[in-house]
């Protein structure tokens, strides 16, 4: 028997398992890609005069580069500009997942040692995982590709477009295969490799700010920093302009490379255990830790560490682009108008700025209280209700974290735009007012949210995870950021709880709409607390 004896056997394994997952994830990606390709490309062709400058305000900004490179005047690359890194982290992480979960998260489960009793190789279970994960993003070439094809852009730069997404998620396939292995827990592995996407990040970002534009000012030629990263080398492809294909040789010899890498740490080291062994904790618990809000906070805290880290650089460059708003003129002016109107462009671009961050945050929110299915799936609830606990009090615990989280992260956002917005505008005091104020009005629409996330949970336990992420994204494309772009009904828009807040500070918010949206988020609640006191509980078999 091989060490890879096995291995188809358990990919069909793993596409049974990921069977609603990976799906959910790809075609969540090319809608996306595809909705806004079609707004970008409604909105330039009423003006199609406009196009070239705005592609030169974003080449000409290094604020802006941040977010991605544009070659050239069209509107597949304007889109890209605004989508590929948003859709490249995306890619990233549901590689990562899909490999640790069927790697580090089944031997932290004890799957991975049921497994191995049967005829099934020490490489097994790690190739079939890489094997999925490869899978999945050709799939999420063919269909980003086909989304933007399918909103009137040319083929050949659609499938190089979507290649450069895909590209990244192939290269941390093989960043996650080795962090699996390094890491004793799943919750350690993935963070590995989340920390490995931030440098990545801040590489493609420095070396496509100290980039050189040229005469025209449609194109940066990126400083060798970006070519250090995988996200800079999908840039580096210029989708409908160069359409080079060469860089993603890159990627591949950097999964080859990393998956003998982890090839070789399986080899090293016993099951159920990582390269590098869990550290020892204190030998008695802090104060915090006799309360279950202080527990939820304890395994919580490093994720809200890394989304603190990336609202505030967000949120620094976003409010250092406020003085490119004054005098914005083109197609990009009617999306902010629909936040404020012409009156006041700038408050309308800071208003759409905070809903981009309040659905952030919401993600974040979400992503926090599916713990509360995962206690109870797992059996850790179970252990947790044996004290003192009560089930109000445990799952008070995970709102009072989201509660705090979320005042935390948005006020990080709103203070960092202040600051630079300040600094290129003048006035920091009254913005950090305005801003402050904007910011925390998103909480009753995050609020509503991640209520209906907790009652479907109590609802319907079993299919809760794909029906939460699929309220989140209904919500974003129905909201204000997308549904009016896209034409949908009045009904139907309102269905966001997003598209009910007052766009501040654009326009003085009234009280109606919030109350509304506090009304809404305790009826809520409440149908989760009942659901959650007369049903029984979920535990593993």
């Amino acid at each position: 028997m091989s060490g890879f004896t096995g291995t188809f056997r358990l990919v069909r394994l793993a596409l049974r398992r990921d069977r609603i997952t990976l799906p959910a994830w790809i075609l969540g990606m090319a809608g996306f890609l595809a909705a806004t390709t079609a707004m970008f490309e409604d909105s330039y062709a009423k003006h199609p005069q406009l196009l070239e400058p705005d592609t030169r305000i974003v080449v000409e900004n290094p604020g802006m580069r941040v977010l991605g490179l544009v070659t050239g005047s069209s509107v597949g690359g304007y889109t890209l500009h605004r989508d590929a890194l948003t859709l490249a982290v995306l890619a990233a992480m549901m590689s990562v997942l899909a490999v640790v979960r069927h790697t580090r998260q089944s031997e932290e489960l004890g799957r991975e040692e049921l497994l191995g009793a049967g005829v099934v190789g020490r490489y097994a279970s790690l190739a079939a995982a890489v094997l999925v994960a490869l899978a999945a993003n050709v799939v999420l070439v063919v269909l980003l590709g086909l989304g933007m094809v399918v909103a009137g852009q040319p083929a050949a730069g659609s499938l190089v477009a979507g290649a450069s997404i895909a590209l990244v998620g192939v290269a941390f396939t093989g960043v996650a295969a080795v962090t699996s292995q390094l890491a004793s827990t799943a919750r350690g592995a993935i963070g590995l490799a989340g920390a490995g996407l931030g440098v990545s990040f801040m590489l493609a970002a420095l070396g496509n700010m100290l980039g050189t534009v040229d005469s025209a000012a449609l194109r940066v030629t990126s400083a060798w920093p970006a070519w250090l990263s995988p996200i800079g080398w999908g840039q580096q492809m210029r989708p409908f302009a160069d359409n080079t294909w060469w860089p993603l040789g890159l990627a591949v010899v950097v999964v080859v490379s990393l998956c003998s890498l982890a090839v070789v740490l399986v080899g090293k080291r016993d099951v159920g255990r990582g390269m590098w062994p869990e550290r020892r904790g204190a030998a008695h618990a802090g104060p915090a830790l006799l309360s279950s809000a202080g527990l939820v906070w304890r395994l919580q805290r490093g994720a809200l560490l890394g989304w603190v880290s990336g609202l505030l650089g967000f949120g620094l460059v976003f409010g250092a682009l406020s003085d490119q708003i004054v005098g914005l003129e083109g197609a990009a002016t009617e999306w902010y108008t629909t936040f404020g109107g012409d009156v006041d462009l700038l408050g309308a671009y800071w208003a759409s700025m905070m809903q981009m961050a309040g659905m952030a945050v919401a993600i974040y929110v979400v992503t926090l209280l599916l713990r509360l299915h995962h206690d109870e799936a797992q059996g850790e609830l179970e252990a947790v209700l044996g004290t003192a606990v009560s089930r109000v009090r445990w799952l008070g615990a995970y709102a009072v974290n989201a509660l705090v989280g979320s005042v935390l992260l948005l006020l990080v956002f709103a203070v960092a735009m202040a600051l630079t917005g300040g600094q290129v505008l003048g006035g920091t005091g009254s913005l950090l007012r305005d801003l402050v104020g904007a910011a925390l009005i998103q909480l009753p629409a995050i609020g509503v949210l991640g209520a209906a996330v907790v009652t479907v949970i109590m609802l319907l336990p079993r299919w809760s995870v794909g029906l939460s992420w699929a309220l989140v994204v209904g919500s974003v494309f129905v909201g204000p950021m997308f549904g009016p772009s896209l034409g949908l009904p009045t009904w139907l828009l309102d269905l966001s709880p997003f598209a009910h807040v007052p766009n501040a500070p654009a326009v003085d918010p009234t009280i109606g709409p919030i109350f509304g949206l506090c009304l809404a988020c305790g009826l809520l609640a409440a149908a989760a607390i009942l659901l959650l006191r007369r049903r029984n509980l979920t535990l593993p078999a």
